[in-house]
């Protein structure tokens, strides 16, 4: 089964993309791990994105492309993925067709988890994080036993610098503003399914996983 996550930051994508990819054992699909991949095993296409990344540049297009479709093609895949972070625009929507016809498959859900704007600086401007091994908390939703500390290594928690207001709202701007057509492109597909990201974790993904066996 070929899965794409969809949802602004804070939505909770990482969350229940780690029970989907449990549920029917398929790898989770990042840009960031695939970049990670890439560049550990030094693809020709990875080192041409270190070579950007080291400059403090954007990684074109064309290259992160090539990451994604040399990612796909790895035997891991077989039986299905999941993609959370790909595509970002209607070009890289486009691309990953392209790709996917190459491979001779196509995705089967477009999953959009839908959060109202508030609940997301809310949810965001209060995540706090471990520095030794990268768990999440949040001060409201949930919190550490102990203020400040990880409840599984003891690690200190820290709040990411672009988890302030200001930042947040920009962020989910420019999801609006580049994310949001995707949803058109693949509702006109027949693949989208919507899934209201407010409720609690455990019933959002039984609504998902619903929708995956249905």
């Amino acid at each position: 089964m070929n899965i794409l996550f969809m949802g602004p930051p804070g939505a909770g994508k990482g969350t229940q993309a780690a029970a989907v990819v449990n549920d029917f054992g398929i790898p989770h699909i990042s840009t960031g791990d695939a970049f990670r991949l890439a560049i550990k095993q030094e693809t020709p296409i990875g080192i041409k994105a270190k070579e950007y990344m080291d400059q403090g540049l954007l990684v074109p297009d064309d290259v992160t492309i090539g990451i994604v479709a040399e990612r796909l093609q790895q035997s891991d895949c077989e039986k299905g993925f999941l993609l959370d972070g790909f595509p970002r625009t209607l070009s890289q929507a486009e691309a990953l067709e392209g790709i996917l016809s190459q491979l001779n498959t196509r995705l089967d859900h477009v999953i959009n988890l839908k959060v109202d704007r508030d609940k997301l600086l809310a949810r965001l401007t209060g995540r706090r994080i471990c520095k030794d091994c990268g768990a999440t908390y949040h001060v409201i939703f949930n919190p550490s036993k102990q203020e400040g500390v990880c409840d599984i290594d003891g690690g200190q928690l820290y709040q990411r610098s672009d988890d302030n207001e200001e930042s947040v709202g920009k962020r989910l701007d420019e999801y609006i503003n580049k994310t949001a057509p995707l949803l058109d492109f693949y509702e006109s597909k027949s693949l989208l399914r919507q899934i209201n990201g407010e409720q609690d974790i455990d019933t959002v993904s039984t609504d998902i996983v619903s929708i995956l066996r249905g």
